[in-house]
């Protein structure tokens, strides 16, 4: 696991997605949602406007996660929230864009993972960290060889949540969400953080053991993992100082 603790995270990450896209121009991106990789994806935007970034219009794309009772074409579904946020600016088809479909629940886990293996499976999946060390909806107690699968959100999450919704009560109670043996089968993991709320998950995801209770831990299972840190968010490292020797002396040409 690469742990870099930085200001400029989403300079980063986007020069990451877009040295893939330049290597292979059918790259498949796996896309969180939230407030984490935001600065990312409009750091994205931004450069695809000024015409210096890549051609994405062969790229494929699967999200992580997607509400349960919302309908489709809600602003809060995590299809919608990714198309305005993302893919419709860097020009990339909605039929290249897949989601879990909550309208089939008893076999949308199964279809979802067929989808990933057909396209190849996921380049670079996108991922950001809950205060509980949730990865993806999957909450503390979640297998760590999980498929694809519908989940019951914490009333934790919904509040989390909630800032995105008129209340509450209209967060949805379910989603259907990548399980972490999906995620560990992307070939990059690429994890973006920031802020002290998420410091003692970091902390637990990084540097404690590979347990169930931090789900965000199964990071230390991927040969090529990388942890994108503010120092806020790293604040509760104990072997900070390490990880900004090791990233100050990496040859520029290695990358992420």
């Amino acid at each position: 696991m690469e742990v870099v603790i930085t200001s400029d995270a989403a300079t980063l990450a986007a020069d990451a997605i877009e040295a893939l896209v330049r290597r292979n121009a059918a790259a498949v991106l796996g896309l969180a949602t939230g407030s984490s990789p935001l600065p990312a994806y409009r750091e994205l935007v931004r450069r695809h406007r000024a015409g210096t970034g890549p051609s994405y219009g062969k790229v494929r794309c699967f999200l992580l996660d997607e509400y349960v009772g919302l309908p489709a074409g809600h602003p809060q579904t995590y299809r919608e929230t990714i198309l305005r946020e993302l893919t419709d600016a860097l020009g990339i088809d909605r039929d290249r864009v897949s989601s879990p479909d909550p309208s089939d629940l008893r076999r949308a886990g199964v279809r979802y993972e067929e989808a990933i293996r057909a396209a190849g499976g996921v380049d670079l999946q996108v991922l950001g960290i809950g205060g509980d060390g949730h990865l993806a909806f999957n909450e503390p107690g979640s297998s760590l060889g999980s498929s694809t699968r519908i989940k019951t959100l914490t009333e934790r999450t919904r509040r989390d949540n909630a800032r995105f919704f008129d209340s509450v009560e209209a967060v949805p109670r379910h989603v259907l969400t990548q399980g972490l043996g999906t995620i560990l089968r992307a070939r990059h993991l690429l994890l973006l953080a920031a802020g002290e709320a998420k410091a003692e998950a970091v902390a637990a995801a990084v540097e404690g053991p590979l347990s169930a209770s931090c789900p965000a831990s199964v990071l230390q299972l991927h040969p090529h993992a990388t942890v994108l840190l503010d120092e806020a968010a790293a604040s509760g490292l104990e072997r900070s100082a390490y990880y900004r020797e090791i990233w100050s002396e990496k040859p520029d040409w290695q990358g992420l």
